[in-house]
């Protein structure tokens, strides 16, 4: 688990991270290659700690890779917010803080409302206790996948003085 944890960490961070001298862009074919990795270990990793029967499994990852897919929107543009901060939190104004606070928010609402729809779906694929099991993984990758990327992003410093 350690290993998988490791590996999913890692690659997050590598697809988030901009190369030297510009920020990586979507089409680039090896952030898509780092994209599908941890998209594959996810899924694997929720594979070997839900143990589904061969009549859940069947019902749940199709549910699952819609879910997956939906999510994958939704942090696409995560990533495009923490890649514009990055590009500018050394002479971030205050208007585009806003935007980009705005933009972040907006993302961490639509990633809770795509998890909330798929409750029902799931549920319906599988029993109470597996669905809770099911989004306490998720909880759990995304709490690793956060930690480790939020230790490389720079805090705003503050400014010491205001200009009139």
């Amino acid at each position: 688990m350690l290993g998988v944890r490791i590996l999913l960490a890692a690659a997050w961070i590598l697809v988030l991270s901009p190369a030297p001298g510009r920020a990586r862009e979507a089409s680039d074919p090896g952030l898509e290659i780092l994209r599908d990795t941890i998209r594959a270990n996810k899924k694997a990793l929720v594979a070997a700690n839900l143990r589904l029967t061969d009549d859940e499994a069947k019902q749940f990852w199709p549910v699952y890779d819609r879910y997956q897919s939906e999510l994958t929107g939704v942090n696409d543009r995560l990533v495009k917010v923490i890649e514009d901060y990055a590009a500018n939190f050394r002479d971030l104004s205050d208007e585009k803080a806003m935007k980009l606070v705005g933009e972040y928010l907006s993302a961490e609402e639509d990633r809770a409302k795509v998890r909330r729809s798929y409750l029902s779906e799931i549920a319906k694929t599988l029993p109470g206790r597996k669905v809770a099991r099911f989004y306490q993984i998720e909880n759990k990758m995304d709490a690793i996948l956060r930690y480790d990327l939020a230790k490389g992003i720079p805090v705003i410093e503050e400014l010491s003085a205001r200009a009139p």
